[in-house]
């Protein structure tokens, strides 16, 4: 009996957390990552280097893997449908995955099935802009390119028609959406495997800063249970319509009047879930592996009332170890997971989770051990 091999194009920290949830199961991972210096490549004991976007690398790298999956979603789709034309199982599938890929597609598609969006449409200038927001309720305007963007890069908010020249500068069609008036940002991640069985786990909210996420309390405090559960059945009907395979994570805006809008998509682990590597019975990145796998799916209850998880982001301290002593010892239920990378400011490097029956002490403890870890707290 010998034990499969998954092909993990990307090799980023989810690549290195999804392998660690592979561990205990005895899978064995292939990496395709860009140097040996990924945060994956580092603890991966089967690393190919190479470039995603070439083909013949991607076949070549497929040979001996059971399965492929990723940590990103930009490998082109049409290397994917190759692919799968060489009997390769690829998962998510590229039907499913151009929708995490390309937003334009992504809103086509989900206005089709009937999923609430922001009002949308491609635009073709900065003329084209100014018309979309007199469709409207006027500026500002929220741009985006449909390819590429990622952590609010590729992303604009623009007040009038001559701050909307930036976007069409990088060739790709650009994509104008309402600026939603929420009151917070919510996430639901769900997990579907080949044969249709799908978990989900419990809507959290993901507090953003400067565009990247910092903060995600699990469960959303303060979520009526009937929004949450349209979340929940949202997202696994989005699964489904899709034909996802593995992890989804639905990005939501809750707005102030009571609704829920998608924003966003995204078909791998994602940051909004990093909390059930210690707050779920079964973390994201084990369930992704189960999926990928066509395995029996596992609990995604969470194991305490509140758990939150808090990004380390790089700043001007670059020996972040020096602080375990401190965050160890003033708390020795926190859990730290850092990523191998070097330390560069704003650089995602690391996240905490907390956990705990007091909400205001576990966001206290996540906030005090990121800060520390980054160096803007010293005491």
């Amino acid at each position: 009996m010998t034990f499969p091999v998954v092909g993990m194009v990307g090799g980023g920290q989810l690549a290195r957390m999804t392998h660690e949830a592979g561990i205990p199961l005895g899978i064995r991972f292939k990496l395709l990552s860009d140097t040996p210096q990924d945060s994956a490549a580092q603890v991966v004991s089967d690393v190919v280097i190479g470039d995603y976007r070439d083909l013949e690398t991607l076949r070549a790298f497929a040979r001996g893997c059971d399965v492929i999956t990723f940590d990103h979603e930009h490998v082109p789709t049409e290397h994917l449908r190759a692919l799968e034309a060489d009997g390769i199982p690829v998962r998510p599938g590229p039907d499913a995955l151009v929708h995490a890929q390309d937003k334009g597609v992504m809103r086509a598609r989900l206005t089709e099935i009937g999923v609430p969006c922001p009002r949308h449409r491609l635009v073709r200038d900065p003329a084209d802009v100014a018309a979309f927001a007199a469709e409207g309720e006027g500026f500002p305007v929220v741009l985006k390119t449909v390819r590429g963007g990622y952590d609010g890069k590729g992303v604009w908010v623009v007040d009038d028609e001559t701050q909307a020249h930036e976007p069409f500068r990088a060739g790709v069609p650009v994509l104008a959406e309402e600026k939603v008036d929420y009151l917070r940002e919510l996430a639901a991640n769900v997990v579907r495997s080949p044969h249709g069985q799908a978990v989900a786990y419990p809507v959290v909210e993901s507090r953003q800063v400067g565009g990247v996420c910092d903060t995600v309390i699990a469960p959303a405090p303060g979520l009526d249970e009937s929004l949450a559960l349209a979340a929940e059945e949202l997202a696994l009907t989005i699964a489904k319509e899709l034909g996802v395979v593995g992890h989804l994570a639905v990005e939501l805006f809750q707005t102030r009047d009571g609704r829920i809008l998608v924003n966003e998509l995204a078909m791998r682990p994602h940051n909004s879930g990093h909390w059930s590597m210690d707050g779920a019975i079964t973390s994201q990145f084990a369930n992704h592996v189960r999926a990928v796998l066509d395995l029996p799916l596992g609990d995604p209850r969470p194991r305490a009332p509140w758990t939150v998880m808090v990004n380390v982001l790089g700043g001007d301290f670059p020996d972040m170890y020096s602080a375990y002593l401190h965050c160890m010892a003033r708390d020795p239920r926190l859990k730290i997971h850092m990523y191998g990378k070097d330390v560069k400011p704003g650089r995602k490097v690391g996240h905490v989770n907390t956990y705990g029956d007091d909400l205001d002490d576990v966001l206290e403890r996540a906030a005090h051990a990121a800060g520390y870890l980054r160096g803007t707290i010293t005491e």
